[in-house]
């Protein structure tokens, strides 16, 4: 059973060094998991970036970033093992909500009403 998956940006940190302003150091963003019978699952993740790693020739201003540049930088990070581990918590999301187990107390029964 695939899932398909949104990603998408709910918070960002930003500084100034000497040379740029607006520096994004540090993002919260969710990964939801969607599966064929529209169940879903949240992961909800953080991602730090160090502003001395920052290459001034490369550098996007804050009024030129568009979510999916961001969401790429993330995606760089969040591989192998973080990446499974993202997978496997929404997963075991869905797994509950597909198999709920509802408790009944005693005057709810069936044959009482």
């Amino acid at each position: 059973m695939a899932l398909t998956y949104t990603w998408k940006i709910t918070e960002l940190k930003k500084t100034n060094t000497n040379d740029l302003n607006n520096v994004i150091i540090g993002t919260r963003w969710e990964c939801t998991g969607t599966d064929e019978d529209g169940i879903t699952g949240v992961f909800s993740g953080a991602t730090p970036f160090n502003a001395v790693d920052v290459d001034p020739n490369n550098f996007i201003d804050w009024n030129n970033l568009t979510e999916e540049t961001v969401l790429n930088w993330i995606k760089a990070v969040v591989v192998d093992d973080y990446k499974n581990h993202v997978k496997q918590q929404i997963q075991k999301q869905i797994d509950k909500k597909k198999n709920l187990i509802e408790d009944v107390s005693a005057n709810s029964f069936p044959w009482l009403s």
